[in-house]
């Protein structure tokens, strides 16, 4: 029998596409960074409109999917059943979806609202404290999961109920045809996947290695040098390489399940330490400001005042997720198999929001607490808020058993970190192996070596903001792509028996 001939297009392509920009934001940093912001300002300020309108039509539509009748379609057979346990799928979304972002900034953009709040709000009140609650929850609630389930729902569907490959150029097909989907137009579209999840890991693993070292630093006096970062990257390389390459059965699942009971144990650990009356109050208030203000915040956007506040954080935010989306959907969408639509949608939106709103209530009013008690100062948690990667581990240690809690933390970095890693690799390799559900080792150990080579370089050159810069704005076709997606995914219900 013949053996069939595997198209490398987007593989060549896309790898020199990621080394022609890792080697101008290596070596040219300061042009590459310049270059960055004012294509990233020319999109957030013009297109702040087009952001907010769209991810606000992702929630809506995700919902409205959820309880149309095709919400009990299996993405699969008829007779398919889920592959993974719920605690287990729910682990490795979660820690794909958010990762490292939990931890770097769960307690440093509360603190940084409640110091700097939106126009109009006096720093450091209890009104700051409470658009501080509102914030996060809007930032990370039900927005980002929305829009990683608009990609993750249409490639489930295609991938298992209509065996295409595990490419986002498939989802299109209904739209430009299986000749588009192999012509020039899809092999552009999963070009820009494969830069968008390279561009959003290596960001990742950039700032989840600084708060480890400022950690291991801050705990046990380490060093903060490019040397020891350098030594983080390669230890845990070597471990998301390893758990990739092992496959998503065994390694992934397998720190994606330690990732889930460590953060749990963390959290409860934190409120018994921690303000208790005061983490409830905030989790209660937050989400009735957060629901009451819904349409408002993911709408609020004035015509003649000040947008600063939110062009530097809510159009950031929902660029960013935008620029996360293939890389999280594909991934969701291959751990998703058996699954219905509704249970689909159900536990991709709904599970990881509760679970990030109640994280950012314990943690963002650990820090907020510590300023209305007066125990840190205005001008220390400015500082808290400013560098992030420490900010977590001074807090901490104002609590009791501060350096035990600091330490889970840490350790639930590197399994954070990890996870992000290796589920990054395992899209990566999937992405350039014509979307091959188990894609080759030897992608996944080549496009493991590149992220950490990369991420190395980019500390060198200090330049890990402008690639996440360069990497939102490289997503904007997204936003049209993911339009697209919803229009497929509806073209191709139509035609289901239900």
């Amino acid at each position: 029998m013949e053996k069939k001939k595997v198209d490398n297009t987007v593989f060549y392509i896309s790898f020199v596409l990621v080394t022609v920009i890792a080697v101008w934001a290596v070596a040219f940093n300061a042009s590459f960074t310049v270059v960055a912001n004012a294509i990233f300002a020319f999109f957030t300020e013009k297109f702040a409109w087009l952001y907010m309108l769209v991810m606000t039509a992702f929630v809506i539509f995700i919902i409205c999917i959820a309880f149309t009748k095709w919400g009990k379609i299996r993405l699969g057979p008829d007779d398919s059943r889920p592959e993974y346990k719920t605690v287990s799928w729910f682990a490795m979304l979660f820690g794909a979806g958010m990762g490292v972002g939990l931890v770097f900034y769960g307690i440093a953009e509360p603190v940084s609202h409640y110091v700097s709040p939106g126009a109009g709000i006096e720093a450091a009140t209890p009104e700051a404290a409470d658009f501080a609650m509102k914030s996060v929850f809007m930032h990370w609630g039900i927005h980002p999961w929305a829009n990683y389930a608009i990609i993750g729902l249409t490639l489930a569907y295609f991938q298992y109920r209509r065996c295409k490959p595990g490419l986002i150029s498939s989802i299109l097909e209904p739209l430009i045809g299986e000749k588009g989907v192999k012509g020039p137009l899809g092999k552009i579209v999963d070009v820009l996947a494969v830069f968008a999840t390279v561009a959003g890991v290596v960001t990742s693993l950039g700032l989840g290695v600084l708060q480890i070292n400022s950690g291991l630093n801050y705990l046990f006096g380490i060093p903060t040098t490019l040397m020891i970062q350098i030594i983080i990257i390669g230890v845990i390389s070597v471990i998301y390489i390893w758990s990739a390459v092992s496959g998503v059965d065994k390694g992934i699942k397998l720190i994606s399940d330690a990732n889930l009971y460590i953060a749990f144990f963390l959290m409860i650990a934190a409120v018994i330490v921690g303000p208790k009356i005061e983490i409830v109050n905030s989790l209660l208030n937050g989400m009735g400001q957060y629901v009451n203000h819904f349409l408002e915040d993911s709408l609020g956007i004035t015509a003649f005042g000040d947008n600063g506040w939110i062009q530097a954080w809510r159009v950031f935010y929902w660029a960013w997720w935008i620029a996360w989306a293939p890389f999280v959907g594909i991934f969701i969408a291959r751990i998703s198999k058996g699954r219905t639509i509704r249970e689909f949608i159900m536990g991709v939106v709904l599970a990881p929001m509760l679970g990030s709103v109640v994280w950012f209530a314990i943690f963002g009013t650990l820090g907020i607490n510590l300023g209305v008690e007066e125990v840190l100062s205005l001008e220390t948690l400015k500082s808290v808020a400013a560098a992030p990667e420490t900010g977590v581990f001074v807090v901490m240690e104002k609590y009791p058993l501060g350096a035990f809690l600091a330490v889970v933390t840490l350790v639930l970095l590197c399994t954070f970190f990890i996870t992000s890693a290796n589920s990054g690799t395992f899209v990566l390799s999937m992405l350039s192996s014509e979307g091959n559900l188990n894609p080759p080792h030897s992608k996944m150990v080549l496009w493991g070596v590149v992220q950490s080579v990369l991420a190395v370089g980019l500390l060198i050159a200090g330049g890990l903001k402008p690639l996440q810069t360069i990497s939102i704005a490289a997503a904007f076709p997204f936003i049209f792509i993911m339009i697209a997606s919803c229009v497929s995914l509806v073209k191709a219900l139509k035609e289901e028996k239900v």
